[in-house]
């Protein structure tokens, strides 16, 4: 192996970061590590002072996120067997929209002793959902201003996003907000802390960030929001723009310490773990829709034309590769999802049948729920646990089960769920398609990939051929293709993925039968779809405001 040019991709996920090595000729990878996050989601209360957080909040602690270079990239290497002098570049990608406060340096507010027990100034995961009534705001006023980006965004900004949550430390905790010097997106401070540099990336600064056409909401839109968020851009978020596939700069030496890399190779500008998966996937050609299938799925799109398409959460130029229309969409809750089920729903029984079987509970029930026929469970189940991302975008929302009697067992609902997320996908994929943006493919990545019956019910609900990446580490391995055209290796990421990505097509093909039963199922999902959420009925809304006035009414007794 000396002497083969190798580079290293990391992908930052919810609760985890896991480091892969690369080779640079044909993508082989040749080891990984992972590094679970102490802290994990920070979402019950303050680590540092216990104090109970509200609903919908979702927090963590950046330090975790050093101890995945300093733990897992230097095991990968050694997993590997690896000389680290052949390293060539180091690429990373992150969960978004995952937002930090900083100072001047980049130092995290929540790392400063004035702000430990501040919980605004930690970081803000992607499914901090707390900044929904910023949201309506935002969308409400740019509606009324006929603001030219909002249609971008399939007409709603998303309370997962910068301006939203931004604006709710404004509000919330000025204090917090005066002493910001950088909003930053997790995927532009590592790089940081990496490099030195603090650039920010193209792909997160047009979809989370609303700079579309090299312009970002004018000071008069902002400071009509409130007076002091005028000079937002200006003032915390605006920095240089760097390429997908650029060199952000190279490895410093503390950076090469933490990491046993050599100082000075390139690293990558920062990415999105979905978008860096198209490349792992082969699939940056227009039509091909990759799913990144884990706690949430992200769906990403290349196309030739610009389209408005309602719900979509961005369109970016060069969002997913340089010269195409990247399109993003996605649902804020799919493996979260079955876990909940798992953790929460599921009786005693399952769990010993399942330990006498030498299966996990998951295995368990899917092979249950895989003996049933379509729709004899009898039940119909809205995917929306953790809200809706596209294409309602309202985190206000929650689950639903319909059609539960005395005789529904615990395989039942688990199926309902996997079907659920499957339709909805059906009506990301459908908004598209209606909007002039064609499907032709979905290519499966992430960690549910494994499940072959949850695969084949996705490919029977959409009615496409369903492709799977043929890297059980898609993120990683996408940032490790980014990390070879920094470093030069390839002149650009779509001659990187040819040449490093891995895929195997049609792996999953619609059963004709299947199709027409999922679309009777289907079509029930699609009228609760807009009953529950297009004002059909808005109990679900009025359930959110019981419980976050429940909560306070509680706090305030304690």
């Amino acid at each position: 192996m000396s002497g083969e040019p190798l580079t290293v991709g990391v992908d930052f996920g919810t609760l985890s970061g896991r480091a892969v090595v690369v080779r640079v000729r044909d993508g082989a990878e040749l080891g990984t590590a992972v590094y679970e996050y102490p802290h994990g989601v920070v979402d019950r209360a303050l680590p540092a002072t216990g104090e109970p957080l509200p609903p919908d909040w979702a927090l963590q602690v950046p330090s975790d996120y050093l101890g995945v270079l300093r733990s897992a990239v230097p095991a990968a290497i050694r997993d590997a067997g690896a000389d680290p002098a052949d390293v060539i570049g180091l690429g990373t990608d992150f969960t978004a929209c995952t937002m930090l406060p900083t100072t001047v340096d980049g130092t995290p507010l929540c790392e400063l002793p004035e702000f430990a027990a501040e919980p605004h100034a930690y970081v803000k995961l992607w499914r901090h959902h707390a900044a929904q009534p910023q949201a309506d705001r935002i969308n409400a006023l740019a509606r009324y201003r006929d603001e030219k980006w909002l249609p971008r965004y399939g007409g709603l900004i998303s309370s997962e996003w910068e301006f939203a949550k931004a604006l709710q430390i404004l509000e919330e905790a000025p204090h917090v907000y005066a002493a910001t010097a950088h909003w930053v997106e997790l995927a532009d401070w590592i790089v940081w802390q990496l490099t030195g540099h603090y650039v920010r990336n193209a792909c997160t600064a047009g979809y989370k960030g609303i700079l579309q056409d090299g312009q970002y909401p004018g000071a008069d839109f902002l400071r009509e929001l409130n007076p002091g968020f005028g000079d937002f851009v200006t003032g915390k978020l605006d920095r240089p723009l760097g390429r997908l596939g650029d060199r952000a700069g190279p490895l410093t030496a503390e950076a090469a310490a933490w990491t046993g890399l050599p100082a000075g190779i390139a690293v990558a500008v920062g990415n999105v773990d979905a978008h860096v998966t198209a490349p792992a996937a082969q699939a940056v050609g227009p039509g091909r829709m990759v799913a990144i299938m884990g706690t949430s799925t992200c769906h990403v799109l290349n196309s030739r034309e610009l389209r408005e398409v309602p719900g979509m959460c961005g369109v970016v130029d060069g969002g997913i590769v340089p010269g195409l229309w990247g399109y993003e969409a996605g649902q804020s809750g799919v493996g979260d999802i079955f876990g909940w089920f798992v953790e929460h729903g599921v009786p005693p029984r399952y769990h010993e049948e399942a330990r006498r079987a030498g299966v996990s509970l998951h295995e368990h029930l899917t092979s249950l729920a895989a003996e049933q026929g379509i729709g004899e469970h009898g039940l119909v189940a809205l995917d929306w646990h953790s809200g809706n991302r596209s294409v309602l975008v309202d985190h206000e929302l929650s689950g639903v089960v319909l059609g539960q009697t005395l005789a529904t067992r615990a395989e039942d609902t688990y199926r309902a769920l996997l079907e659920a997320t499957a339709f909805g996908t059906r009506v990301i994929i459908e908004s598209f398609q209606h909007a002039g943006v064609p499907v032709t493919e979905l290519v499966v990545a992430g960690g549910l990939v494994r499940n072959a019956f949850l695969m084949q019910v996705y490919a029977d609900v959409v009615n496409l051929p369903l492709s799977v990446i043929g890297s059980e580490q898609g993120p990683a391995l996408g940032s490790a293709i980014h990390a070879a055209v920094a470093a030069g290796a390839y002149p650009d990421i779509t001659a990187a993925s040819r040449a490093m990505g891995s895929v195997r097509r049609g792996v999953y093909r619609p059963v004709r039968e299947n199709v027409a039963a999922y679309d009777r199922l289907y079509a029930e999902y699609r009228e609760l779809h807009d009953h529950f959420g297009r004002g059909g009925n808005d109990v679900l809304h009025r359930l959110a405001a019981r419980r976050r006035e429940a909560v306070s009414v509680r706090k305030g007794q304690s």
